[in-house]
């Protein structure tokens, strides 16, 4: 179901990914430099989940349902060991080095560290498929996944 907060953040994407497709010279040096050896290891979402650590806490992503495709509901889960129950989480959807607008997941507890929300990743004009989830954990830290859609 898409409400007109999803409406809104895939005006925006779209607003966002078209403006790549005619970079300008700053976006083009950019581009590259996303593209060097320094650049985040992409986590395999598409074949399971994806784990990172941040302040002595373990924080696993996974993306449902597999494949995870661009423009379908999916469910995003959080699982955290070693934290203490978290006071309301949520995750930041976008395009490295692009601002994308506002796509966030709001997480709620399901039960002892696992976390649950629903979003859309929105699909790209340009073709850009690597996409980066920031899990903001209050009071604990954020912790980045990099990741390719299916378009």
């Amino acid at each position: 179901m898409i409400n007109r907060v999803w409406v809104q953040t895939i005006k925006v994407t779209m607003v966002a990914c078209l403006s790549v497709m005619a970079p300008q010279e700053g976006q083009r040096q950019a581009a590259a430099a996303e593209r060097t050896p320094a650049s985040p290891e992409l986590c395999d979402i598409q074949h399971g989940a994806c784990t990172k650590e941040v302040a002595d806490v373990t924080v696993t992503l996974d993306i449902l349902p597999k494949p995870v495709k661009a423009m379908k509901d999916l469910k995003f889960q959080v699982t955290v060991s070693g934290a203490k129950r978290l006071r309301p989480a949520h995750i930041d959807l976008g395009m490295p080095g692009m601002d994308m607008g506002p796509n966030r997941v709001e997480l709620r507890a399901v039960k002892d560290n696992l976390y649950e929300g629903e979003g859309v990743i929105v699909r790209c004009p340009s073709g850009r498929r690597t996409w980066k989830a920031v899990v903001v954990l209050p009071e604990t830290g954020k912790v980045e996944f990099f990741f390719d859609v299916i378009s």
